[in-house]
């Protein structure tokens, strides 16, 4: 009996245990999946990288906008980046496609480079799509949206609104859905029930007419590769596009690139 006893003790303990870790994971996620740099960039920070504050028509601070005049743009960018840093940590987008004749905005999310707001999956995708918004009215198109990681989540969900004036994406070290990549992480956890933003790229991007362009890092350690090629494998074969780095990881990508790359994602995001 007391043997017994002692068992249903240990078992009840871990039990204990492991409600009392879902329950902190259920609470803090947002804080383990947002890492935002708060602030606000500042005019010295942004003239050695050629860069300006873009404010949208509704007189809020939205990102980041290259200084090179832009009339004759071949079409607008807009950059939704990854959950670490903020925008201005992602000049080596405008660094390379304003000079290809693109004009570039580097979105900023709610929450992060200076901007109120808490991080979420609704809030996130409400302000992108503002800001595609304000940007179609400003510039028109051919408008193009690209996403990094976090970001590729973030543009999925709000292209899946068809009323956006979108011509092609590019979603660079995507998942699938976010619970998905939870469960890679965290897998003695129901994490399926417990995670609030759900980022499902698959259903967001089944209605997308749209050309879509993907990169996957082989070596990716944050994002497993298999997320991006389940993905990938759920889009239309007629307007999709892969491009695996075997050797990039996940935040060093960009250094396998050269500028022949950087044109044929441009010309496939423009063809028919």
């Amino acid at each position: 009996m007391m043997f017994q006893s002692l068992i249903i003790k240990i078992i009840g303990f871990i039990l204990i245990v492991y409600l009392t870790t879902t329950l902190i994971l259920f609470l803090a996620q947002r804080k383990l999946l947002y890492f935002p740099s708060t602030i606000f960039p500042t005019e010295e920070l942004l003239k050695p990288r050629g860069l300006e504050y873009w404010i949208g028509k509704d007189d809020n601070y939205r990102g980041l906008i290259s200084r090179q005049p832009q009339d004759n743009a071949k079409g607008t960018i807009i950059i939704f980046h990854g959950n670490a840093g903020s925008a201005i940590d992602r000049s080596y987008y405008s660094d390379v496609l304003v000079k290809l004749g693109y004009r570039v905005l580097l979105a900023e999310y709610p929450g992060y480079g200076g901007r109120s707001g808490k991080p979420s999956e609704e809030v996130f995708v409400a302000d992108a799509n503002k800001t595609i918004k304000l940007i179609h009215q400003e510039y028109g198109n051919p408008l193009y949206v690209w996403g990094e990681s976090l970001g590729s989540g973030v543009v999925a969900s709000t292209v899946s609104d068809s009323k956006l004036s979108v011509d092609g994406i590019v979603l660079i070290t995507p998942w699938d859905s976010l619970p998905n990549l939870a469960k890679t992480l965290y897998n003695s956890f129901p994490v399926k029930w417990l995670v609030l933003d759900k980022f499902n790229s698959v259903n967001n991007l089944k209605s997308f007419q749209g050309n879509i362009g993907i990169l996957i890092a082989g070596k990716d350690e944050v994002i497993p590769p298999d997320l991006g090629n389940n993905l990938y494998k759920s889009l239309p074969d007629n307007n999709k596009k892969l491009w695996f780095l075997e050797n990039a990881g996940h935040n060093d990508w960009i250094y396998y690139l050269d500028d022949s790359w950087w044109e044929e994602v441009l010309d496939f995001l423009a063809s028919d």
